[in-house]
C-alpha cells in the first residue's frame, strides 16, 4: 500500500500519462466520413476489409466519431492501388507426376494509398502510401497419383490474407495520421 502511494506521488505532478500520448485529426476534428476504398487491383470485392478496417480503428480509438458524409468535418479516402501474388520457386516433388511442379507458398504484396481531406473546401490535410505483405502456404497434394488440389483453399486463404494485412495497413495508417497533431 505504501508502495502504490508512493508511486501515485511521484508521478501525479509531472506529465507522465499511463497508456498512449493524447492523439488527434490534424486541425483538431472530429467527425469523421470514411466511404467506401476504391479498388484499383484486379482482386473483387477487398475494398469492403480495407473501409471495415479503417473504421473499426476510428471506433476503437475514439479519437473521431464516424458519420455520414453531410456530418462530417474530414473524410478518409482511400485506395488500393495494387495486389500482387508471387509464388516461391516451385519445388518437384517425389510423389508428383514427372515434370509436375507445385510452389510450396505464396506472397501477397499490397500498395494502399489513404488520404485525409476537409470536407468543407477538399483540402488535403493528410496523406500516405501503406505497403503489406503477407505469406501463405499453398495447397498441397497430399497422395500419390491426385494431380489436382484444393482451389477453394487458395481462395480462402488469399481472402484471409489479404483481410489480416488491411487490418494492419489501416492500423498504422490511422497511427500515423493521428499523431503529433
Amino acid at each position: 500500500m505504501a508502495f502504490l502511494l508512493l508511486c501515485f506521488l511521484l508521478t501525479g505532478g509531472c506529465a507522465y500519462h499511463l497508456g498512449s500520448p493524447d492523439r488527434s485529426l490534424p486541425g483538431g476534428y472530429r467527425q469523421v466520413y470514411v466511404p467506401m476504398f476504391k479498388n484499383k487491383s484486379f482482386e473483387p470485392s477487398v475494398e469492403v476489409a480495407f473501409t471495415n478496417s479503417m473504421i473499426f480503428e476510428f471506433e476503437r480509438s475514439k479519437i473521431g466519431r464516424v458519420t455520414d458524409a453531410h456530418q462530417a468535418e474530414v473524410v478518409v479516402e482511400g485506395e488500393i492501388d495494387s495486389i500482387q501474388y508471387n509464388a516461391t520457386p516451385p519445388n518437384s516433388g517425389g510423389t508428383l507426376p514427372t515434370g509436375a511442379f507445385l510452389s510450396p507458398q505464396y506472397q501477397i504484396l499490397i500498395t494502399a494509398h489513404v488520404t485525409l481531406r476537409r470536407n468543407s473546401d477538399q483540402t488535403v490535410l493528410w496523406s500516405g502510401v501503406f505497403k503489406g505483405e503477407r505469406n501463405y502456404a499453398a495447397p498441397t497434394v497430399s497422395a500419390a497419383g491426385i494431380n489436382t488440389v484444393n482451389p477453394l483453399y487458395n481462395l480462402a486463404a488469399r481472402r484471409q490474407n489479404i483481410e489480416a494485412a488491411a487490418a494492419e495497413m489501416m492500423s498504422e495508417a490511422h497511427d500515423r495520421m493521428t499523431e503529433n497533431f
